[in-house]
């Protein structure tokens, strides 16, 4: 069994131990955002799935994304434009993102629960969580942007 198969089985036990039936759509969402490294859309998850899934609306595929999220298998990622990304990886990490193409990649780094700490101190909040992003220019568009000049 591969890793990401044992992902797959793990995340399928969460949701039946949650009472959430396993319809071929969700089972199809669900595998669909463990493979994928790209943290898609609903709409990229709909025309990635809508070859085998020709009944499938994206009104679905919100719904399962919603019903991933309440169970904790997925993460909604806002950026402060009209559509959330979404994202199987649900341990503490960090996100660098690219400003000309949008890429979104993961990034792994010590948990800064030493900020939070501080944060409480310094204004009195009750912290809850924090998220950090680091913009720039990916790879990709650093070669594009190479072979234009």
């Amino acid at each position: 069994m591969t890793v990401s198969e044992g992902k797959l089985q793990r995340a399928i036990e969460t949701l039946k131990d949650a009472g959430v039936r396993i319809t071929p759509q969700r089972h199809a969402v669900l595998d669909y955002l463990l493979h994928s490294m790209t943290h898609p859309t609903a709409d990229e998850i709909y025309k990635a799935l809508e070859g085998k899934f020709p009944n499938m609306s994206v009104a679905t595929v919100y719904n399962n994304l919603r019903v991933l999220k309440e169970v904790g298998l997925v993460r909604e990622l806002t950026y402060g434009d009209a559509s959330s990304r979404f994202d199987c990886e649900t341990t503490e990490h960090y996100h660098v993102i690219c400003n000309e193409c949008g890429k979104i990649v993961d990034f792994h780094y010590p948990s800064l629960d030493e900020v939070e700490k501080l944060a409480e101190q310094v204004t009195g909040f009750d912290v809850s969580h924090h998220r950090m992003e680091i913009y720039g220019k990916c790879e990709d568009c650093q070669e594009l942007a190479t072979r234009k000049h």
